[in-house]
């Protein structure tokens, strides 16, 4: 194998490790919520982080007093990342925040009134399926499940794409179906349009 393949396998598992470990915390911090309270999550979280940073803060530091080292700040990179943003940047999130805000309510509005009646009876569907994935779990088990997903699809995605999108192809078939029934019939129930261009039928022999 080339040298260029094994750099590559060896950020990749560096990448992989890292992404580990943040997922073990993140799972290992929410599932501590089922026990604690939130506010005492964060502390502790916190004061794990402080402990850390602060370690090794002094640790860099001792070093370049017995003069092993060049007394290069350890956290340089973070505290120089640039996470401001310009009075123009900040109006632009501003405003769309603001639109996607008004576009929500917006569609909230026409499905709790009826705005269309196709729309309304798929959120009503949607509302009662909720109802049994609440009596199932809470939103911490959601959020748990979602941190997970975040961290794993992807993986599991790139392994088996193939097969992943043919699936999903399939279900996407059934789904329209399922979606050109309901919609004739909230429409009257007819028969479905002609494909044939111009509604022709082709005459019998």
């Amino acid at each position: 194998r080339s040298n260029k393949v094994v750099v590559m396998d060896l950020i990749y598992w560096k990448d992989m490790e890292r992404t580990g470990m943040v997922l073990t915390g993140l799972v290992v911090g929410l599932l501590s919520l089922f026990q604690l309270s939130i506010i005492s999550v964060v502390s502790t979280l916190s004061l794990a982080i402080m402990c850390f940073t602060i370690s090794v803060r002094i640790y860099y530091k001792l070093l370049h007093v017995l003069q092993l080292g060049d007394g290069v700040h350890p956290f340089q990179s973070n505290l120089e990342l640039d996470i401001s943003l310009s009075g123009e940047e900040a109006q632009h999130y501003m405003q769309k925040a603001i639109v996607l805000s008004c576009s929500a309510v917006d569609t909230i509005r026409n499905l709790i009134f009826v705005g269309n009646l196709f729309n309304s009876l798929k959120f009503l569907l949607l509302m009662y399926l909720v109802t049994f994935l609440g009596n199932l779990c809470n939103a911490l088990t959601l959020l748990i499940i979602g941190v997970i997903a975040v961290f794993s699809v992807p993986l599991f995605y790139t392994r088996h794409q193939d097969k992943v999108d043919s699936c999903f192809i399939a279900v996407q078939a059934h789904i329209d179906n399922i979606k050109d029934f309901l919609h004739r019939l909230t429409q009257g129930g007819g028969p479905p349009p002609d494909p044939t261009p111009g509604g022709a039928k082709p005459k019998a022999n």
